[in-house]
C-alpha cells in the first residue's frame, strides 16, 4: 500500500509493483490531467511536483512516492499560469498544456520575472507538436507580468 499526499489530500493506492507514478495518478487515483505520451521523460506531458521538485511522473516508480507530497495539474486548479495560456492562445490541442502549466508554475515560483533564456531552458523538457512555441512563450510572459504586479 502506498500512502501519500496528493494535491493536499491524503491518498492511498495499491498499484502493481512496477507501476509508475503517472500510472498511479491516472489509473488508481483518477487524476487524468498528467498525460501519458512518451513514457521516457522526454516530452514533459506528465510533469508533476514531487515534494516541490518538478519531475516527469513517468520516470518515478509509484513506490517512490510513498510518504511524499505530489501536486498535479489538478492541484494547481484555476491559476495565473493556466489563465495566461488560455488568454495567449497557447493551448492548441491541449495535450501538452498540463505539463507546460506545471513547469511554468514551477519556474515562476523560483523567479517571478525570469529572462527569456531562463524560460527557454526551463521549458526545454516539454514538447508541443502543434505549435512553434511562440504562443507558449507569450503565455509565460503574460503570467510573469501578472505575477510581478
Amino acid at each position: 500500500m502506498i500512502r501519500m499526499t496528493v494535491n493536499g489530500e491524503r491518498r492511498e493506492a495499491d498499484p502493481w509493483p512496477g507501476a509508475s507514478l503517472l500510472q498511479l495518478l491516472r489509473d488508481d487515483l483518477g487524476l487524468p490531467g498528467s498525460k501519458n505520451a512518451c513514457e521516457q521523460g522526454e516530452c514533459g506531458s506528465c510533469s508533476v511536483w514531487l515534494d516541490d521538485v518538478l519531475v516527469c511522473a513517468c520516470l518515478v516508480l509509484a513506490g517512490q512516492a510513498d510518504g511524499r507530497r505530489v501536486v498535479t495539474i489538478e492541484g494547481l486548479g484555476d491559476n495565473l499560469v493556466s489563465r495566461a495560456f488560455v488568454e495567449a492562445g497557447a493551448v492548441q490541442c491541449g495535450f501538452c498544456t498540463p505539463g507546460f502549466v506545471v513547469a511554468v508554475a514551477d519556474l515562476l515560483r523560483a523567479d517571478p520575472s525570469p529572462p527569456e533564456a531562463a524560460v527557454r531552458e526551463a521549458l526545454a523538457g516539454n514538447l508541443c507538436r502543434c505549435t512553434g512555441y511562440q504562443k507558449i512563450l507569450d503565455a509565460v510572459r503574460l503570467a510573469s507580468s501578472e505575477a510581478g504586479s
